[in-house]
């Protein structure tokens, strides 16, 4: 299809999608009440349907009183029924999809059904916008005069009971639209392998010889692909390979701990980087501005959102607020309803408001993933900046962490123990050290408070790791690509221990 014909069509479909979007723009709260309604009509004759009462629910509070809050735990068994065929249990349509979690490091997996209305309006729909959005703010991009690399964690799929599971990339490959298809690079059989590491340097054979104009993936994953295509081909930036590189859609990780690096392999000024925020679960937010890093929370996908704010998590005085009451600067933790029959679901994550007209967020961790034992409420945007200015400021480059906490010992303070792999390590690493120590008391009053005269929290204790450890540990665990990772903050010792023995 020639260039100018697909520009004036990705054109049209913008306007058509601009109009669409200017309406939960302007009426955000009207649109997620009435969503609600349709998602409860559509499901009220399945078994939660029954269960419920959807028939009796009229309002938004009838359904918060009625629906408890859950985690997967609470839903395992009636995905486990829908894995093995039963239908109409969580919503009307058959799940044939469920997405095999991939987020966190537990052993245990998490099979998150996937519907067709899921994959239809919500993922696919979700990925047409954020090229509206991009293209709309970069009218001289000459994005489909090429193809998107796109870099999933992808394995095979496998059949069970007539139902198939896998990785979410995976599944949106498989189901991928034509149009899709024909804009995209490697070929899905390549990404459908299942052996990372020869499928990596098999996307590096083949797109080195693909004029590629955006890349799409998880940052920590697409650099050691970026890196292994600057060594392949012995270019020194990424320009050389692809002259016509113009955007980066990233998500899955915070990118903080990364932008350095990619500034590094791509040096044009006009690069452009564009975040997204989506999971298993669906597609939640897109940045729909050039240069910024908040994203516009997409309130027309089929997902209804909640919020509980992380102040009273877990309490007994815990609260769950709809959109309409959250409040700017606020860390909450994301509960959802969705057109795939996750119904009031916590998905683990905590966001920060920082607009409410319109209602833009920042992923600020999540709810499992962060140190308190002391009171200090740690969460790894924190963590990012801090380790941001401690690496500008003792001019080194960090690859990958993990942090844990030191428990006290008797009369023994407590501390923060952290496991730092660096590309380019400081000169001096007690300075590293104290920069890192001043930057988290600045970030975080809680942290400074445990910190004022040592009085609950001594000093932090880092270890700087070998090469390569991290990708050590998630190979050993089989935990290569895609979004595996380590946590980069816990309340227990687990993963900073093993990576401590497996540093010796």
């Amino acid at each position: 299809m020639p260039i100018p014909l697909v520009h004036s069509i990705a054109s049209w479909f913008l306007k058509k999608r601009i109009h669409q979007m200017e309406l939960f723009l302007k009426y955000p709260n009207e649109v997620q009440h009435e969503l609600l309604h349709q998602l409860i009509e559509k499901a009220k004759d399945t078994e939660v349907g029954k269960k419920y009462g959807f028939h009796e629910i009229k309002d938004y509070e009838q359904f918060a009183q009625r629906l408890p809050i859950c985690s997967y735990e609470d839903v395992q068994p009636f995905i486990e029924r829908s894995r093995k065929g039963e239908s109409n249990i969580l919503w009307p349509t058959p799940i044939k999809w469920f997405a095999q979690s991939s987020g966190t490091t537990n052993a245990r997996s998490k099979y998150i059904p996937v519907s067709s209305e899921s994959l239809e309006d919500c993922h696919y729909a979700a990925s047409k916008d954020l090229l509206c959005m991009y293209l709309n703010n970069n009218e001289n991009s000459q994005l489909f005069s090429g193809k998107g690399l796109r870099l999933g964690g992808s394995k095979e799929l496998y059949e069970n009971n007539g139902t198939v599971y896998g990785d979410l990339s995976a599944i949106l490959i498989d189901n991928m639209p034509f149009w899709a298809e024909l804009s995209s690079t490697p070929s899905s059989d390549i990404s459908l392998m299942s052996d990372w590491e020869i499928k990596m340097q098999a996307i590096v054979n083949e797109t080195i010889q693909t004029n590629v104009t955006s890349l799409a993936g998880v940052p920590s994953w697409m650099l050691v692909l970026l890196n292994n295509v600057l060594e392949t081909t012995g270019k020194e930036s990424l320009f050389d390979v692809w002259p016509n590189l113009e955007v980066y859609f990233h998500g899955g990780v915070s990118f903080e701990p990364y932008i350095d690096q990619y500034k590094q392999l791509l040096p044009k000024s006009s690069f452009k980087y564009y975040e997204i925020y989506n999971a298993s679960e669906g597609f939640f937010a897109i940045q729909d501005q050039n240069d910024s890093k908040d994203l516009l929370l997409m309130l027309d996908y089929g997902i209804f959102y909640e919020f509980i704010p992380m102040d009273t998590y877990g309490t007994p005085s815990q609260k769950i607020i709809p959109l309409a009451d959250v409040e700017v600067d606020k860390n909450y933790a994301v509960v959802i309803t969705t057109n795939a029959g996750l119904w009031r679901y916590k998905i683990g994550d905590t966001v920060r408001f920082t607009s409410i007209n319109p209602y833009r967020i920042r992923v600020s961790g999540r709810t499992k993933h962060h140190i308190n034992v002391f009171g200090e409420e740690l969460i790894i945007e924190n963590a990012d900046v801090a380790l941001g200015i401690a690496a500008k400021e003792t001019h080194s480059e960090i690859k990958d962490y993990t942090a844990a906490p030191i428990f006290m010992k008797g009369k023994e303070k407590g501390a923060h123990e952290w496991v730092i792999e660096f590309k380019s390590p400081p000169k001096n690493i007690e300075d590293f050290n104290n920069k890192l120590d001043n930057a988290l008391r600045a970030v975080n009053s809680d942290y400074d408070a445990k910190r004022f005269n040592n009085t609950t929290l001594n000093a932090p204790v880092i270890h700087s790791a070998r090469q390569h450890l991290f990708y050590d540990w998630l190979k050993e665990n089989n935990k290569l690509g895609g979004q595996h990772k380590i946590p980069r903050l816990s309340n227990k010792r687990d993963f900073l221990d093993e990576l401590l023995t497996l540093n010796r």
